[in-house]
C-alpha cells in the first residue's frame, strides 16, 4: 500500500459537474530575507456527489488521474460555509 498525499484548502470555485477548485496555502521561509511568505496553488478535486460550496474547507486525497488536470478526490469536508 502506497502513501497517498493529502491536501487541505478552501473551495474557491465550482468548476463544472463533479469538480471543484481548491486553493491550498503553504508557508515557506524566503531564502534571502528569512521571512515567512505564503505560497498558493490550485488543485481540481473530484466531488462525486456535488456537495461542495464555495468557501468550504476540505481535505482531498491523491488518486489516479481522473482527467488531464484532475488527480485528487474529496475525502472530507472540514467545515462548511455556514459553520
Amino acid at each position: 500500500m502506497t502513501h497517498k498525499r493529502e491536501i487541505q484548502g478552501s473551495v474557491v470555485k465550482i468548476a463544472g459537474d463533479k469538480t471543484a477548485t481548491v486553493l491550498v496555502e503553504r508557508r515557506v521561509m524566503h531564502p534571502r530575507y528569512h521571512k515567512v511568505v505564503k505560497r498558493f496553488k490550485k488543485y481540481l478535486v473530484h466531488d462525486e456527489r456535488n456537495e461542495l460550496k464555495v468557501g468550504d474547507k476540505v481535505v482531498a486525497i491523491e488518486c489516479r488521474p481522473l482527467s488531464k488536470t484532475k488527480s485528487y478526490r474529496l475525502k472530507t469536508v472540514v467545515s462548511g460555509e455556514n459553520s
